[in-house]
């Protein structure tokens, strides 16, 4: 046995799935069904996406071995240590798309891999999901190789790849891998399991899947929510009625307008309950996209949170700090799933639209078991999911849910068949208060506003978005209230699905008024996002001065970030919306990025020439009236420095322009 050093629990190294040889035999195996490859390191909790699937493949019955980051470089012997797997090998190349965890917006490297001990960037490559299978292949040649997570999950189709600036097709093609599990894989991933031991292995422990028979048998016997690339006459049932084929990748190369088109089918048929099946060309071949499962039940997703996880990292980062575990080491996700449909969010392309809730007793049970984890303090981190308040929430008719195309429930306005009573949460939130040990818990997930201001015909659900509201600020925001509203302008915010902002002025309304009540002093802190598609660099002046007025110095920002398969990148890159076809604007280059970026920062000094530069080239005297007008106050000094004191008498006459300021600014530099 070991002593963990972050938690002092003693557990032996036989609770974790074995990632070396011998932990394989101290297990008493002898061979291993399923062998996964994962970028992120192994914490064997169900926040990490390599281990869910290692424990639900176990509880199925199957020897399942994971080599965390795998050193790709030399011999490759990361590679050939647990030897070939009876079934197949997996990738999960980690719980973030491996570019945008390692680069900004920027393209500029982040200062930690979150997920690797001690915050290392060399511990895996860019695209693990290309260089892992690429490896295998030339080890193995003859065992089928199977992508999933979410790096492979959002390239399953033609993509824009931001990193490369460059359109890619099917990840599959650049890789060699054999098939793609998109999406939350547990169900599929049983599937194509016992579809390979009943036609294949005939149950037979010695022997082995080969390549060819594996993909003669998926073709034959499709499984729903993978992908494959076949020849035309290889399509499962040949090309029908029902099947949706899109522009090739080749004529997406050759045409943006129809790479865009494409999309519109792509989104709708992820957050569908009836999809239909995707084809799309690829050279000789097509791309085959079957349909996803439907949600997971209750019972299903308790089973996938209530597998005997150690909550721990691998013994074998001992001493070492994972960022990632340490920021949910005390949290516990409560549901999957996002209905809000945000145009620039990739969750409901992975997890979907419809909300998978857990019982309360299965929630409860986790509690329990972090509670006693030795280092728990009492104060719950999180109990939320992708949005915190979603939990439970689902279509009254689930008829109306069946026909519906829409990937948002909730926009352009909530839809009137959506349940949005937030009582079944309240019970959650307060079975958790109740347990022995707790102090507080905290929701540290985003909050979605507009359900809570949401005007239903259902007295029922209305009373319980305002107890929730009520009992969310007084009890459950630990100083600072993290919200979305992502923008002020009403006409970007319809480009990314996101309520108006005059509900934000609502919701900080009430925000102040209960904390006012209550005689607490808590904040709200919004988000917000530059260089969106259709966001100009006029919305952004309006947009600090709006801000300004509400005395916010802004702190949680980001520009824009492409990623794979959202509406938000597909218009950023085609320049065309895909469900309209309308051209919209996007700032494209570093140097336009820039120029919005810098109002979200109007209140540092070294910024103020610059905007007011830009500010008279648009002809808007007003808003450099209504951000430098009055005082300039300096966010970065203390209220006791001396120097704002002189500052402040300094700025206390209205401001004019300063013809030698952004020479003498510069001078400072």
């Amino acid at each position: 046995m070991f002593q963990n050093i972050q938690n002092e629990k003693r557990v032996q190294l036989t609770d974790f799935l074995p990632t070396t040889l011998k932990e394989v035999r101290q297990r008493g195996w002898d061979y291993l069904d399923v062998i996964l490859f994962s970028g992120d390191a192994y914490v064997d909790h169900p926040s990490f996406g390599a281990a869910v699937i290692g424990r639900i493949l176990e509880a199925e019955g199957y020897r399942v071995g994971i080599v965390p980051q795998p050193d790709w470089h030399g011999d490759f012997r990361d590679f050939k240590k647990l030897g070939r797997p009876r079934l197949f090998f997996g990738i999960a190349p980690g719980c973030m798309d491996s570019m945008v965890n390692k680069y900004t917006a920027n393209r500029r490297l982040r200062s930690e891999d979150a997920y690797s001990p001690d915050g290392r960037h060399d511990m895996r490559p860019e695209y693990p999901t290309i260089v892992y299978s690429q490896i295998l292949k030339q080890i193995y040649p003859d065992v089928p190789v199977v992508l999933g997570g979410i790096e492979a999950s959002l390239r399953r189709l033609t993509h824009y790849d931001y990193w490369k600036d460059t359109l890619k097709p099917c990840i599959l093609k650049e890789s060699g891998g054999d098939l793609i599990i998109y999406g939350m894989g547990e169900l599929p991933m049983i599937a194509l399991c016992q579809l390979l031991e009943d036609k294949v292995l005939h149950h037979e422990p010695d022997a082995f899947v080969e390549t060819a028979d594996f993909l003669n048998i998926v073709s034959k016997f499709p499984v729903s929510q993978t992908v494959t690339m076949v020849s035309e006459n290889e399509v499962p049932g040949g090309i029908t009625e029902d099947d949706i084929v899109l522009h090739s990748h080749e004529d997406c190369l050759r045409n943006r307008k129809h790479y865009a088109e494409n999309f519109r089918h792509i989104e709708e048929e992820s957050n569908r309950l009836h999809a239909q099946r995707i084809l799309q060309p690829l050279g000789k071949n097509y791309v085959v996209v079957n349909p996803p499962y439907p949600p997971l039940t209750t019972e299903q997703i308790d089973h996938s949170f209530d597998l005997p996880y150690t909550r721990l990292p691998h013994p074998k980062y001992r001493g070492k700090r994972i960022p990632a575990y340490e920021m949910i080491k005390f949290s516990v996700n409560i549901h999957r799933g996002c209905f809000g449909g945000c145009a620039f969010c990739t969750i409901s392309a992975h997890q979907g639209k419809f909300i998978m809730s857990r019982s309360k007793e299965s929630i409860i049970r986790e509690v329990k078991a972090v509670t006693k984890m030795p280092d728990f303090r009492g104060y719950l981190s999180d109990l939320g999911g992708p949005s915190a308040n979603m939990y439970g929430m689902q279509g009254r008719n689930r008829d109306i849910c069946a026909r519906c195309k829409r990937p948002s429930c909730i926009s352009p306005a909530v839809c009137p068949n959506l349940n949005t009573d937030h009582t079944q949460l309240l019970d959650v939130y307060r079975a958790v208060d109740a347990l022995p040990g707790m102090k507080k818990s905290f929701i540290g997930s985003g909050v979605r506003y507009d359900l809570l201001l949401h005007k239903s015909k259902d007295e029922q659900a209305n009373k319980s978005a305002q107890e929730y509201t009520k009992e969310l600020i007084l009890r459950h925001v630990s100083g600072r209230l993290k919200v979305a509203p992502e923008h002020t302008s009403d006409r970007v915010l319809h480009i990314m699905r996101k309520p108006s902002f005059q509900l934000f002025y609502e919701f900080k309304r009430i925000f102040e008024k209960i904390n006012k009540e209550a005689g607490l002093k808590q904040q709200i802190i919004p988000y917000f996002i530059s260089s969106h598609p259709g966001c100009t660099e006029e919305d952004m002046a309006e947009l600090a001065a709006l801000t300004k007025e509400m005395d916010f110095h802004l702190e949680q920002v980001q520009d824009f970030t492409p990623t794979p398969m959202t509406v938000s990148t597909e218009t950023w890159y085609s320049g065309y919306h895909p469900y309209t076809l309308e051209a919209v604007y996007s700032a494209q280059t570093p140097q336009q990025k820039l120029r919005q970026r810098m109002f979200f920062f109007w209140y540092k000094p070294e910024e103020r020439a610059k905007i007011q530069a830009e500010l008279r080239r648009m002809n808007r005297p007003d808003l450099i009236q209504k951000l430098y007008g009055g005082l300039l106050e300096r966010a970065s000094m203390p209220a006791s420095n001396p120097q704002r004191k002189k500052r402040k008498e300094r700025e206390d006459k209205p401001y004019s322009f300063n013809p030698n300021f952004s020479k003498n600014n510069k001078r400072r530099r």
